[in-house]
């Protein structure tokens, strides 16, 4: 695999149908892939907030965010740039601290997103899992970077979520 394809904002409430428009508040979600779709690992799906606030949830929910359905012309804002960020998920690595050990999952996350980091593979044991990753333009005999997945639940997401959003401004 060389990489995810999470796809982009898709203008539509996954729960509903309905057309979500440029400006609404959306919550975008990054999900497992139902096996049906081939090639990909996860898929975003995108929610009105009156849904999700109703209780609408995708199957495979690995994180969510609050954000503004973008117009189609809109540019990514960031405050963070992409260097900052690899070096904040850099500084992270070895910190067993569980908010800590989550804020870097959700950065690999991103990082993947964003195509800075290259999924190499999934290990799972009795206590968990770790994804290995490696930075793009790496010398691929490198060790891969493992990243443990916290398994955070629902409750403490929003949280993470919005911390994040608040420091990157972006749309993710």
């Amino acid at each position: 695999m060389d990489g995810f394809t999470l796809g982009r904002f898709t203008a539509s409430c996954a729960s509903t149908g309905s057309p979500i428009a440029s400006g609404d508040a959306i919550v975008a979600t990054l999900c497992e892939a139902p096996e049906t779709v081939e090639g990909h690992e996860l898929v975003r799906r995108d929610y009105a907030v009156a849904a999700w606030d109703a209780g609408a949830r995708p199957d495979g929910l690995l994180c969510f965010w609050r954000t503004v359905a973008p117009a189609p012309d809109q540019k990514r804002r960031m405050l963070v740039d992409d260097d900052t960020l690899l070096e904040l998920f850099d500084r992270l690595e070895g910190d067993e601290r569980p908010q800590r050990m989550a804020y870097r999952w959700l950065m690999c996350l991103i990082l993947l997103r964003k195509k800075l980091l290259r999924h190499v593979r999934v290990e799972r044991t009795d206590g968990g899992e770790r994804w290995l990753v490696q930075k793009r333009g790496m010398d691929e005999t490198i060790p891969p970077i493992a990243v443990t997945n916290p398994q955070i639940r629902e409750e403490d997401l929003q949280e993470l979520a919005e911390h994040l959003g608040d420091v990157m401004q972006s749309e993710l």
